[in-house]
Order: structure tokens, then sequence, then C-alpha cells
């Protein structure tokens, strides 16, 4: 028997607007006639493909993370604030960064599964939490400055043979692609998306709902918590610095064809899909299209995906099954003739 590569399930459509998409920057901009254009671009999504990859953990197991966005905010104010300029502090506070995302995951699980608060409205309340926290703290203006080293992460590269400079967003994003999608080829990820399909029949097999639901709030508040030190690291200390990439990052995952509601979709998928959203953006801004429509394309692309998989990948596979049980089933009874 031989092995075949096979694409999940929503994969291949994404990839094929990716692969369009990249065309299209590859005619309307020059500097994407060399490879060194598309690595910049890679550079510039990573962040936001983290975040989607973190999304998905979340939303393929049937929740929503909107605090994500005031994560990665708070993450860049805190680090500015508490490095100040100093080399010295650097290693301390990148860790004190992630712990922080870990916590604000762990709350947010703890919230939706042991006091059955809807994950929607516990992320939401958290969003404006952390909003409300940073903007008292630094009254409105970040203070504080990041250091050489922390915004390595964001803006240096490092020389990989044959390659040549790669930047370092770049290799820890490909680290944490390949992660997950191991972790999701093996029981426990599996698990994560049979809870996100059918929750009941997860618990009668004896699986830990709870728990899987936990894990996936955690893993999204940490790699929000990486997605900030890239960000601080490439864009700089700002109070909006996150602002809107909770949006971003679902339209990203919606667009690499995972179901909202949780049970079908792929990791993979969902970094392409924020891939793409940054290929779209940048595109649109090559062909002088005003940036005003950011938040009205995130838009479309929901409502059409969301309507694409009721209409063509859930209400019609239904009919599907239902049809062939017609056709081959019993035909219905005659009435019996007196």
């Amino acid at each position: 028997m031989t092995w075949r590569p096979r694409l999940a399930e929503g994969t291949a459509p994404v990839l094929v607007v990716l692969f369009l998409l990249l065309v299209g920057l590859a005619i309307a901009g020059p500097a994407y006639e060399e490879p060194s254009g598309y690595l910049a671009l890679l550079k510039r999504a990573a962040p936001l493909m983290i975040l989607a990859i973190g999304q998905y953990f979340v939303i393929v197991s049937g929740g929503f993370d909107l605090s994500v966005g005031a994560l990665v905010t708070a993450g860049v104010v805190i680090a500015a604030r508490l490095i100040n300029g100093s080399e010295s502090a650097t290693a301390r506070v990148i860790l004190l960064v992630l712990g922080f995302g870990l916590l604000v995951g762990l709350v947010n699980g703890l919230v939706t599964t042991k006091l059955l608060v809807p994950s929607f409205i516990v992320t939401l309340g958290m969003l404006l939490v952390l909003n409300g926290a940073i903007f008292l703290w630094t009254g409105g203006a970040p203070r504080g400055a990041l250091s050489a080293g922390f915004r390595t992460f964001g803006r240096g590269a490092v020389d990989v043979p044959v390659l040549g400079e790669v930047p370092w967003s770049v290799l820890i994003l490909l680290a944490i692609l390949v992660a997950a999608a191991l972790f999701m080829r093996g029981g426990t990820g599996r698990a994560l998306v049979a809870v996100g399909d059918n929750e009941a029949a997860v618990r009668l097999s004896g699986g830990r709902v709870d728990r899987l639901r936990l894990l996936a709030f955690v893993l999204s508040g940490l790699l929000a918590a990486v997605a900030a030190v890239l960000l601080g690291g490439f864009a700089g200390v700002s109070a909006q610095v996150g602002t809107g990439l909770e949006f971003r990052a679902i339209t990203a995952v919606v667009l690499g064809g995972v179901l909202l509601g949780g049970g079908r979709g792929s990791v993979v998928a969902a970094a392409a899909g924020a891939l793409s959203l940054e290929a779209l953006f940048t595109l649109l801004n090559l062909l002088g299209v005003s940036g005003a429509l950011e938040s009205a394309v995130q838009g479309v692309i929901i409502i059409a995906a969301v309507a694409y998989a009721s209409l063509g990948g859930g209400g019609a596979r239904q009919r599907l099954r239902w049809w062939p049980k017609q056709r081959d089933g019993a035909r219905p009874a005659q009435p019996a003739s007196s």
C-alpha cells in the first residue's frame, strides 16, 4: 500500500484563492516579481496567521475567542512599560508576556467550561476588561520602549543555508504551523474537532470535553501572546496595535473553510486563510482601493463563507444523505384491500 498525501476538507479552495491572489500581486506590483517580495508578505502576515491558528483551536471545538486583539495590545504595552529600553529585561519580560497570555486563556476557558457562560460573552467581556485596564494603566498613551532584542523577533532575520536571510517571524510561524498540524493529527487534536461536531458523543465515549475546550482557550491565549511579541517588534508600541485583530483572525479562519460552530476544518487551511486575507488587502492597496473598505471586505467574506457552508457544505450534504435512503428504502405501505 502506498501513502498518498491528501488535503483536508476545505483546504483546496483556499489554496486556489491564495494562488490567484499571489499571481495578482505579481502582476500588480513589481516588488512581487522576486521571491523576496513574497517573503516580506509572509513576514507581515505571520502575526495574523499565528492568531488564526489559535482562533482555529477555539472555533473548531465550538467556541469563539474575541479577546485576542486586546490581548495583543496588552502584551505589547506591558512589554514596553516593563522593558523600557533595557536589554537585560528582555528575556524575562517575553516570558512574562507569554505567561500572561496563558493566564488570560485559562480564565476564558475556566469561565466558559465551569460557569457555563457562552464563550462569545466571556471573551467579549475579557476584551473590554483588557482594553479598560490598559487604558487606565497608560492613560491612553503607552509609555516605555521595546529593546532591540525584543524587536529582533519581529524585524530581524537569520541566515539560512540556500535560502539566505529568513525573518525570525517566518521561522517562528513555520515551527508553530508544523507543531499545530502534528497536534491536530494526534488523538487530542481529533478529539478537539469531535467536541465541536458532537459534544454528547464525546462525553458518552469518555472524552473530557471541558479539558479539551480549556486547552483550546489556553492555546489561543498563548499564541496571541506570541503574536504580540512579533507584532510589537514589527510595528512598535501603540495602544491600537491589536485593534480589530480578533475579527481578522475569525475572518481568516472562516475563509479557510473552518465551520463556525465547530466540527470541521483544517489548521493549515486556517493559516492559509490568514495569508490570503493579508494578500488580498495588499493587492487592494496596490490597486489604489481605499483601506476603509477592509472591514466591509471582512464582513462580506464572513457572510459568504457561512452561507456557502450552510447551503453547499451543510444543507446540500444533508439532502444527499437523505435522498438515497428514500430511493433505496422500502416503498410506502399500500392500503390494505378490503
